[in-house]
């Protein structure tokens, strides 16, 4: 006779553990309190498993809340127990059914412990990672966070920079030599009594000979014209805003040092859980890209089929059907991890340039669907995140080929993109203008559904590919 037992449990990040323990009906066995250590979580062990039948596994459903989750899936799963670590919106949806008026501990963690009474199918085991996956893991956590954090500064300083001299030189990205002028004479007063050559002698430095004296020009330009503007009011504190923005320059630099050591590390990670560069082989997938969507995607094997990728990158658009009706164009789930879907968007830009596959699927996103251009990304990057799980669970390369199949070097593949499946400039500007619509989302007949690649050559005229309408605006 089967014997199950459910264990809701809602963690507290500075309280003790609420925990719920159910049967296979749902009544509720056993009201507890737990705290992450051996002693605690074992008492709550026995007292789920009393009464039961000798080999009966416990099922421990539990939410990603802060670092709080991963001592206790540890614990059970060592144990040899089953863990569900579920979103905190599908609780929250159940919760809100349930009891309509309360909200407490308790009946968090009574909720946690029903939902695979109500929604089994919504739930996987949890897989924790193995040494390498999860020290890649970390890694990569470490290196975007310190990215963000050096964007952030730099931004910081684009805007004390704008602040001290209207006619900033810095209108895109900020270079070490930036840098090495912004930290001696951020003051505009200082930059000019420092003089032409001065500036320029630091510029060369720092940019190893790349720029020098027109550099230097650009930055007493902005001071002499700031200095005239304000024409020493009070109100400016040069001094105290140069002041911040070294300290800011100080920031980014010795972040930048840490990220190096970050991200090398994450490299000798990769190297050892991806050894063939599987990841890397992917169109669009950079340096950084694939040690994030190895450690993001985790074990191949743990998908069934390609759909279960595209759901878990959260690039699956929501499903909305009423009777008859199926409305198409619903927006992303966004669900799973976001930096994983973050990668993905990113990659298809490039990799929609390099693989004629995907550059169809791009351009009849855009020629005939009628979507703009980040819509016909996030069409493109679930197609690549479909084929990334193929290419590691294959443990192959990936191939570039034309839309018939065929294999195609990187020179014939831009070749057949620019001559087939690129947008036009007509079509393209007419997407950002919101005020034309959308496109007619009539396809050409045939027998092939909707999103499927063609059966011909790219050397089939790309006019039997497009909407005859869309040409006609055209």
């Amino acid at each position: 006779m089967s014997c199950r037992r459910l264990v809701g449990i809602d963690l507290g990040i500075a309280s003790a553990h609420a925990v719920r323990v159910l049967d296979e009906a749902g009544n509720t066995l056993a009201k507890r309190k737990a705290l992450p250590t051996v002693e605690s979580l074992s008492a709550i062990e026995l007292g789920a498993l009393e009464g039961t039948p000798a080999g009966t596994r416990l099922e421990v459903v539990i939410e990603p809340t802060g670092p709080a989750w991963l001592p206790i899936a540890v614990f059970f799963i060592n144990r040899g127990h089953v863990v569900y670590r579920v979103s905190s919106t599908e609780s929250a949806d159940l919760r809100r059914f349930l009891l309509r008026h309360a909200k407490t501990n308790g009946i968090d963690a009574d909720t946690l412990a029903r939902i695979p009474l109500f929604h089994p199918a919504g739930v996987q085991p949890l897989e924790l990672p193995s040494a390498g996956a999860a020290s890649l893991d970390r890694r990569v956590r470490a290196a975007h966070r310190l990215t963000r954090q050096v964007a952030l500064h730099k931004t910081r300083i684009k805007a004390l920079v704008r602040q001290l001299m209207p006619m900033s030189p810095l209108p895109g990205k900020i270079t070490h030599a930036d840098l090495a002028v912004l930290e001696r004479w951020a003051d505009p007063n200082m930059l000019v009594r420092a003089g032409r050559k001065r500036i320029a002698a630091v510029i060369v430095k720092a940019s190893n000979n790349h720029c020098g004296v027109e550099r230097a020009d650009d930055w007493l330009v902005a001071a002499n014209t700031a200095i005239e503007l304000y024409a020493g009011h009070p109100a400016v504190a040069f001094a105290d805003v140069a002041a911040e923005i070294a300290t800011e320059v100080r920031l980014v630099r010795a972040i930048e040092h840490e990220l190096a050591a970050h991200a090398r590390e994450r490299e000798h990670g990769y190297a050892k859980v991806d050894p063939g560069g599987l990841a890397r082989s992917l169109p669009g997938i950079s340096d950084v890209g694939g040690p994030t969507l190895v450690a993001k995607l985790g074990d191949a094997a743990r998908f069934s089929h390609a759909k279960q990728v595209r759901a878990f990158t959260g690039l699956a658009p929501k499903a909305s059907e009423t009777g008859d009706t199926d409305r198409k164009g619903q927006a992303l789930s966004k669900a799973g991890p976001s930096l994983l879907r973050t990668t993905f968007v990113i990659a298809a830009d490039t990799a929609r340039k390099q693989d004629p596959q995907l550059a169809r699927i791009y351009y009849v996103q855009m020629v005939e669907r009628g979507k703009n251009h980040i819509g016909a990304l996030c069409v493109v990057a679930a197609t690549l995140a479909e084929r990334a799980w193929t290419v590691m669970k294959r443990g192959t390369p990936y191939v570039i080929r034309d839309v018939d199949g065929s294999p195609v070097g990187p020179q014939q593949a831009a070749a057949i993109i620019a001559e087939h499946w690129t947008v036009p400039a007509e079509v393209r500007a007419r997407r950002r203008n919101k005020k034309a619509g959308k496109a007619p989302q009539a396809i050409t007949a045939g027998s092939r559904r909707r999103g499927d690649l063609p059966q011909t050559a790219s050397s089939t005229r790309r006019d039997q590919h497009v909407n005859p309408r869309e040409q006609r605006i055209a």
